[in-house]
């Protein structure tokens, strides 16, 4: 029997392993709990083999293999590109959709966990040939926790202070704390708002914090997660009753405005701190070189 094959073997189930780890279906509802899922374990066992088949071509001097791993870079790539269609076309049936900075995150973490499970893999088969297969579980098992942590990405809580505040009328404005939300003339669906409606005002705890909740695509995210997770009061072709988040001009605070169908201001706080933050949302314009020398100046 070749010397390769039980480091082979071992090599794609620890990498597969290490995608189903990855794998969940949560509040979102994507993947779906079965083709979806199915789906991308066939991808992760796929990354698996071809992290796993390097080790031995790379020992066996076969460097014209490994150029199989670029063609496998341009089909993960192509991951990606099926996330973000799927969810695109997904996203137009939402009472409040995601919006295309979420789903952009979205697909590129699909894309990005492809290549985690391939490094898992790699590493997992070298330590088995190289020490033994105890040293290659330890090294496998700190793979899978380091994808786990790689996957979990920032919170909302993290960058701001949240405070529930109860909406109310002046005149037709609607008001969150003292931040403009939107103009509501019926006095029927003023009584609605208020008797269904939540206020959250958002607080940077910096200034680069400040520049990622202006975001469009990162406040849109928030409408998103909070009507999924405590359900909406709404249906088509009531845009009075759309969930709404909005800036103070003067110090950067966002107010959520949003209607549930489940009022549980601890609960709906929590959610909110759990909102990823957007990587393509992400601005730090401390870390300015202009900012910086200005800063000196003063």
């Amino acid at each position: 029997m070749n010397e390769y094959v039980y480091p082979v073997i071992f090599g794609v189930v620890v990498g597969t392993l290490t995608r189903i780890y990855m794998l969940r279906t949560d509040y979102r509802q994507y993947p779906t709990y079965l083709h979806g899922k199915i789906i991308h374990i066939a991808l992760g066992f796929i990354a698996a083999g071809l992290g796993t088949i390097a080790v031995p071509a790379l020992l066996e001097e076969n460097f014209t293999a490994i150029t199989f791993l670029t063609v496998a870079a341009s089909q993960f790539r192509d991951v990606r590109n099926m996330e973000r269609n799927t969810l695109t076309e997904l996203d137009g049936y939402e009472l409040v959709p995601r919006g295309a900075t979420y789903i952009e995150g979205i697909a590129v973490a699909f894309e990005s966990r492809n290549y985690l499970v391939i490094f898992t893999s790699l590493l997992s088969t070298l330590s088995y040939i190289v020490f033994n297969i105890y040293a290659a579980l330890g090294v496998g098992i700190i793979c899978m926790i380091a994808s786990h942590k790689l996957m979990a990405g920032g919170k909302l809580k993290d960058i701001v202070n949240i405070k529930f505040v109860k909406p109310h009328f002046d005149g037709p404005g609607l008001y969150v704390d003292n931040i403009y939300i939107m103009n509501i003339g019926l006095k029927v669906r003023q009584e609605e708002i208020l008797n269904y409606g939540m206020g959250f005002v958002l607080s940077p705890k910096s200034f680069d914090a400040r520049s990622t909740i202006a975001n469009l695509g990162q406040r849109q995210a928030i409408l998103h997660d909070m009507s999924t997770s405590l359900g909406i009061f709404k249906d088509s072709g009531t845009p009075a009753l759309t969930p709404l988040a909005k800036r103070d001009l003067d110090d950067g605070r966002v107010a959520v405005f949003v209607l549930p169908q489940r009022k549980d201001v601890e609960k709906a706080i929590a959610i909110l701190g759990q909102v990823p933050t957007l990587e393509n949302a992400i601005r730090m314009p401390s870390e300015s070189k202009a900012i910086k020398k200005g800063g000196e100046a003063d």
